[in-house]
């Protein structure tokens, strides 16, 4: 419940006053402006997400302002929710650094296997590719059976896996268990949104990390550190995470045999709920948009050891690895800064419309950084290294730049998926993973050919190319993704409409077909009933005829 302590001015009017002369115009339009606009930062999905309260007045009746559903979100206290979201935090950065942990060691690596880096890079593919495909397992699951024993399962599966992959005897069974490991890590991104600026750093700084281990032990000390964290937040989640989500789907279910109950959760965890969502041409181009940011992300990431090491002759694992640093603290600082550009965006446009908002005016905010600023980053830095022009300086602030851009883009495009479609938050943000892991996958197999078949110069060129088509993608969903969605929904909700009209018919049919038989089963009955009143009395009409012969 939210008391009313604020002014008139404030556009909080008592439910007293509004009683007596009712609101104004003008009253409507300024509350429901501010209401927008406090909300327009909200990673809340469910069916309370973006709908208006139905009343001004409590439950109690005492005045106060009151917004229908606010007292779902009181049941935790602060304290409790900042440990839930610290947890939840952690295990989501364990998943990405995990991507990339290993590309500071990839040499020490192929060493120990008798391959080459490219080959190694096999594995970091396989990695983003089961990123790729998890959420949309485990985004329908957590909405049937809830989050936290999703985030269990998944973290205990992480747990193992890890220690298989630090102890994988050959190549084959390295790239299979660092790929399975990840089906496991990828949940509590999906679960946690929020932490989106984790999930950015990781990848970053996972090859700092791993530059340091394998300059001076073993890169199987990379996945003994991994397992080590895993089970700190794996523990974490049992002691402090509990089940946050409002409403799960199985309870739905109750009543219903065993066999229809099977049915319908087999339908409801299916990963094509998923798939099925990019019928939404607006969720495809925004899906590309932020994947085009994930390639950008790895094909910058994958090929340092073996392109700046070259150009500045560095000798050692930890100097590669201190490059990772200049993207890390730029995603670092982009987290500070991004999101507050997305809403300052989405409150100018709530002003603009009086009051009105709708979820791709949080889009706009990214265009100029996705269409502009990190392609040209991406040129700068590519090119420079190619033609070997400056020295450490420009590649370091190309890196760190373009860093802090992405994180300029990547919480608009996360939090439209939760706020475009209310109910389905979970299910749309995993088409957005699905999307953005698989380019990811595709980025860190070629970028390492690419770069040693055209030259970095041209492969950022190709980077920054997609980067602006991506942009137009996200401005083609801004100005006609309204209509999309409502076309969509409409051609939708006709077909499954047709399909319900067309089953009502066919059960008519059936109970026609029904009532025919059984009235025809009735009318051969009355047919056998007459023939036998026919003969009997016949019978009787010869034993009178025979009598009045007699006499």
């Amino acid at each position: 419940m939210k008391t009313n302590n604020e002014t008139p001015s404030e556009g909080r009017h008592s439910s007293s006053s509004s009683s007596l002369t009712g609101p104004t115009p003008a009253q409507i339009r300024r509350t429901t402006s501010l209401d927008d606009i406090q909300h327009a930062t909200s990673h809340i999905s469910g069916p309370d997400a973006l709908e208006p309260p139905p009343s001004s007045a409590p439950p109690g009746g005492d005045g106060a302002y009151y917004e229908a559903g606010d007292e779902i979100y009181e049941r935790l206290s602060p304290g409790r929710k900042g440990a839930v979201v610290a947890v939840l935090s952690f295990m989501a950065l364990l998943s990405p650094i995990s991507s990339t942990s290993v590309l500071a060691a990839t040499p020490e690596v192929a060493a120990t296997y008798n391959t080459t880096g490219s080959v190694v890079n096999v594995s970091n593919a396989a990695y983003m590719v089961v990123m790729a495909i998890s959420p949309v397992v485990w985004g329908p699951m957590s909405q049937v059976f809830g989050r936290r024993p999703v985030a269990l399962i998944t973290a205990a599966m992480f747990f193992l896996l890890s220690v298989a992959t630090a102890l994988a005897p050959n190549l084959a069974c390295f790239i299979v268990f660092r790929a399975a490991s990840a089906f496991g890590g990828t949940a509590p991104i999906l679960i946690g949104p929020a932490v989106v600026g984790g999930t950015l750093v990781g990848p970053a700084f996972g090859p700092f990390l791993g530059g340091i281990i394998v300059t001076y032990t073993s890169w199987r000390a990379i996945f003994w550190l991994q397992t080590a964290l895993v089970g700190v937040g794996a523990l974490g989640i049992y002691f402090v995470v509990v089940e946050t989500a409002h409403h799960m789907k199985i309870t739905e279910l109750e009543g219903r045999s065993q066999w229809n109950k099977t049915k319908a959760v087999l339908r409801m965890i299916s990963p094509v709920r998923v798939l099925l969502l990019f019928r939404y041409w607006n969720i495809v181009l925004v899906a590309g948009g932020s994947s085009s940011l994930t390639w950008n992300m790895y094909s910058l990431l994958t090929p340092i050891r073996y392109v700046l090491n070259p150009r500045f002759h560095l000798d050692t694992p930890l100097l590669s690895g201190l490059f990772y640093l200049a993207p890390g603290f730029g995603y670092l600082l982009g987290t500070f800064v991004g999101g507050r550009w997305a809403d300052y965006t989405v409150k100018k446009w709530i002003k603009k419309r009086g009051g009105v908002r709708i979820p791709e005016d949080r889009l706009r905010s990214a265009v100029p950084f996705i269409g502009l600023v990190i392609p040209g980053c991406m040129l700068v830095y590519g090119w420079a290294v190619d033609q070997r022009v400056g020295g450490i300086a420009v590649p370091v602030v190309a890196m760190f730049a373009q860093g802090v851009a992405q994180l300029f883009c990547f919480p608009s495009y996360n939090t439209y998926c939760i706020d475009v479609m209310p109910g389905q938050g979970a299910e749309v943000a995993a088409t957005n993973f699905f999307m953005r892991y698989l380019m990811g996958c595709v980025a860190s197999a070629v970028v390492l050919p690419a770069v040693q078949a055209i030259g970095i110069g041209w492969f950022t060129t190709v980077s920054a190319a997609y980067l602006m088509v991506s942009a137009l993608g996200t401005l083609a969903a801004i100005r006609w993704g309204k209509g999309w969605r409502e076309s969509t929904a409409a051609k939708l909700d006709a077909r499954e409409r047709a399909k319900k009209r067309n089953k009502e018919q066919r059960r008519h049919g059936r109970e026609g077909e029904v009532a025919r038989a059984d009235l025809e089963a009735g009318g051969g009955q009355d047919e056998v009933k007459d023939e036998g009143t026919r003969r009997e009395r016949g019978r009787q009409d010869t034993k009178q005829d025979t009598g009045s012969e007699t006499v």
